[in-house]
């Protein structure tokens, strides 16, 4: 391993800062790299080997591109969910109200529908990902999520026209 880190390692850095433009990721991405060949290098044939290093180092640098991705697409959603500076305490209480009886309805959903639904908005995760995680096919994860938000629709409107008729 120490010789084939004396080999590359230099050049992989090099490749790796070329394709995130982060010395600090960058360096991560090698010792990632250098762990899956602890863990799996032995396949690899020593005439490819420098090869098969640099295509797991891509392979790693796409994959935390898109965990930096998932990440600020969540940060842009929590940005989009607070309140403008601008809004009145009422406001507010009323958000908080809404937020609360969105999360009440979403508990009385079937335990498969609130899996669905949790992964798919609070975790952003997309219906093929999600179909794998809970080991369902990919047609009943669709339906679990199109049936849950017909239950939630209805069960909001229900509590809506409770509330108008108080």
């Amino acid at each position: 391993m120490a010789q084939w880190y004396h080999q590359h390692g230099g050049r992989l850095r090099s490749f790796l800062l070329g394709v995130v433009r982060d010395p600090e990721l960058a360096d991560e991405l090698v010792q990632v790299t250098f762990t899956r060949a602890m863990e799996a290098g032995h396949t690899a044939r020593s005439e490819t080997l420098k090869g098969w290093l640099f295509r797991v180092a891509y392979n790693e640098a796409m994959l935390a591109g898109r965990k930096r991705q998932i990440h600020n697409r969540s940060l842009q959603k929590i940005a989009g969910y607070l309140p403008p500076e601008t809004d009145t305490p009422e406001d507010l209480v009323s958000l908080d109200e809404s937020i609360q009886t969105v999360r009440e309805a979403v508990e009385q959903l079937s335990p498969e529908q609130q899996a669905v639904v949790r992964r798919r908005i609070y975790q952003d995760k997309t219906f093929a990902v999600i179909a794998e995680e809970l080991e369902t096919p990919l047609g009943t994860v669709l339906t679990r999520m199109r049936s849950a938000l017909a239950v939630l629709r209805r069960q909001l409107a229900d509590r809506d026209r409770d509330e108008v008729d108080r």
